[in-house]
């Protein structure tokens, strides 16, 4: 059965004329409806939803016959939170962020509605990817992860209708949707060395964001904060950080694969988080990993001790990046 609150709504906007209240409230209730599987109804009721003219589609887009892309992925969440090494407070904020959903009911009692704008930045590598995919899982949601291939258009114009169709697509479904390198559609519009076309696409990006029901979790990720707009900043409710892993996080998530991977590393969680120094959790994973192909290439009679050993003469012999320099504006 529909919530009470949503078919009141719904009365309510048809009595006074409220367009606005009319379309959010029927699209949590099509967003509902997708939740119970029950997809020929919400079908019929998002034919009768109009945005800017045009009846929205399902949120699950296939292929155009012209070839044409999907604008976003679909992605199966399969890593909860608590499978994460992450700092405490980017723990505890997402902890609360997923009972605010969990108690949505509660809180639209009192007049507020859970927080569903999330802004994750820092180095690449250390899990802004996988923290959004945990959130999904834990929201029981799909994670929608969208394609810039197909949103950046070559013509005037073309960018901003496709971000507004995108927008269109997801607001009547209960999903994460997924921003990675967010600064691609989201530059600062102070930048002289921009276009106006860029402009014009970051502001309405930010009017789309602003106007997404909370049914629907935004999760941009970044590494680069800096190029972000101003204005962008304000629209999320949470922004956490998600830095370089200390050493104790390094020895967590040490501890994790081998109980994951079922075997031990023969070294000391310490001395081995040490040895690798200040690195990323992928970067963590593909030494470790490269270290369980050998151990099993190497069966009946593998010593992992002596593997790790190996690895990490290899692993201190590896070509490093360079250290980016900061760069500073031209003139």
């Amino acid at each position: 059965m529909a919530r009470a609150d949503l078919l009141l709504d719904i009365v309510k906007a048809g009595a006074e004329g409220n367009q606005e209240l009319f379309r959010k409230s029927l699209e949590a209730l099509i967003a509902e409806e997708r939740a119970k599987q029950h997809n020929v109804l919400a079908d019929q009721l998002a034919a009768h939803l109009r945005i800017n003219g045009s009846a929205v589609r399902p949120a699950r887009i296939l292929p155009e016959s012209n070839g044409d892309r999907t604008a976003f992925a679909e992605v199966r969440p399969r890593r909860d939170l608590a499978s994460l090494v992450l700092p405490a407070v980017v723990r505890e904020a997402c902890s609360e962020l997923v009972e605010e959903h969990h108690r949505a009911d509660l809180l639209r009692s009192h007049g507020l509605e859970p927080r569903h704008r999330v802004l994750l930045s820092g180095p690449p590598g250390n899990g802004k990817t996988t923290l959004a995919e945990a959130l999904a899982f834990e929201l029981s949601v799909p994670l929608y992860v969208v394609r810039y291939e197909s949103i950046i258009g070559s013509y005037l114009g073309e960018t901003a209708v496709r971000l507004a169709k995108l927008f269109a697509q997801v607001r009547t479904e209960r999903c994460v949707l997924f921003f990675d390198e967010f600064d691609v559609v989201g530059k600062e519009r102070g930048d002289v060395h921009e276009t106006g076309e860029i402009k014009r696409v970051v502001s309405s990006l930010l009017l789309q964001v602003d106007q997404l029901p909370s049914h629907v979790v935004v999760v941009a990720a970044t590494n680069h904060s800096e190029l972000l707009d101003r204005a962008a900043w304000r629209r999320f409710q949470m922004r956490l950080p998600l830095p370089v892993p200390t050493k104790e996080q390094r020895v967590e998530w040490l501890k994790q694969f081998e109980a994951r991977a079922g075997f031990s590393l023969g070294h000391s969680h310490a001395n081995l988080a040490k040895t690798l120094g200040s690195i990323s959790f992928a970067e963590l994973e593909l030494f470790a990993l490269d270290v369980q192909r050998r151990y099993i290439l190497a069966l009946p009679d593998g010593d992992v001790r002596s593997i790790v050993s190996q690895r990490l003469k290899q692993w201190n012999a590896r070509v490093k990046p360079k250290t980016e320099t900061t760069r500073k504006p031209n003139g």
